[in-house]
């Protein structure tokens, strides 16, 4: 089960759900306001969405789930072991996100700054065109390391932006006052773990997962979205994984 990080889309997917649709069943969920999904104007938060993913599982009646969440949708995977434990989850695959997002703390894996993140939200996610302009920035500064052409630049941001703003702000004070060490933690003592970082903070992220989540394996590879710039990499390295949770 693959879930999409802030404000994204199933569609980021693409070349997941093509690969391990061979073998295995493989199921993408938009979360509420998110893409295809209904927009909601209550819920757009982390514990919601927890236990939208339970209801999803049920209602699908999947057991040993491998649960895959990228970015903020390794918050929704957090917080339903937090709920649910794992009796759903045989697995998790943890891309590219600190289970705390702020902190004082020299040395933590963090997103960002105390005053960048509070410009983001404060600045940034107040009205369409400032999300627009952050999310173009954010992709093309961080989540891909190559030079884009202008029509995927375009579909990724559009992919984005099928959030609204004012859903948008919800959903970042959510994920960025989040605090989801004791869940990493305890998930990772439960079942197997790989943590994928992305390489521009490889060695913060790699030695914080170590000393919070030891039990976890760790992988770097590209950057934020390396699971769309570097797909056949990315897939693999997943396949490694769940062949040894068998």
């Amino acid at each position: 089960m693959f879930i999409p990080g802030f404000t994204f889309t199933t569609e980021v997917f693409s070349k997941q759900v093509e690969y391990f649709s061979k073998t295995n069943r493989v199921i993408v969920i938009d979360p509420r306001s998110h893409g295809r999904s209904s927009l909601s104007l209550h819920g757009n938060d982390y514990v919601t969405h927890g236990s939208d993913l339970n209801k999803v599982l049920q209602e699908l009646e999947v057991r040993e789930a491998i649960v895959v969440g990228w970015s903020f949708g390794c918050f929704t995977a957090w917080e339903y072991f937090k709920q649910c434990g794992n009796d759903q989850v045989k697995a998790m695959v943890l891309v590219d996100m600190p289970p705390k997002s702020l902190s004082v703390s020299e040395g933590d894996w963090v997103e960002g700054s105390l005053d960048d993140i509070s410009a983001i939200y404060t600045s940034s996610l107040r009205n369409p065109q400032g999300q627009r302009t952050f999310i173009t920035d954010y992709i093309t500064q961080v989540t891909v390391q190559r030079e884009l052409e202008d029509e995927e630049l375009n579909w990724l941001v559009e992919q984005s932006l099928k959030t609204p703003y004012y859903v948008a702000a919800n959903l970042f004070a959510s994920g960025m006052f989040a605090d989801y060490r004791e869940e990493a933690k305890l998930a990772s003592q439960s079942i197997p773990t790989l943590t994928v970082v992305a390489e521009h903070w490889a060695d913060t992220a790699t030695a914080y997962t170590k000393n919070l989540t030891p039990e976890s394996q760790v992988e770097v590879l590209g950057g934020h979205m390396m699971f769309w710039e570097h797909g056949e990499r990315f897939n693999q390295m997943v396949e490694k994984f769940i062949r040894k949770t068998r």
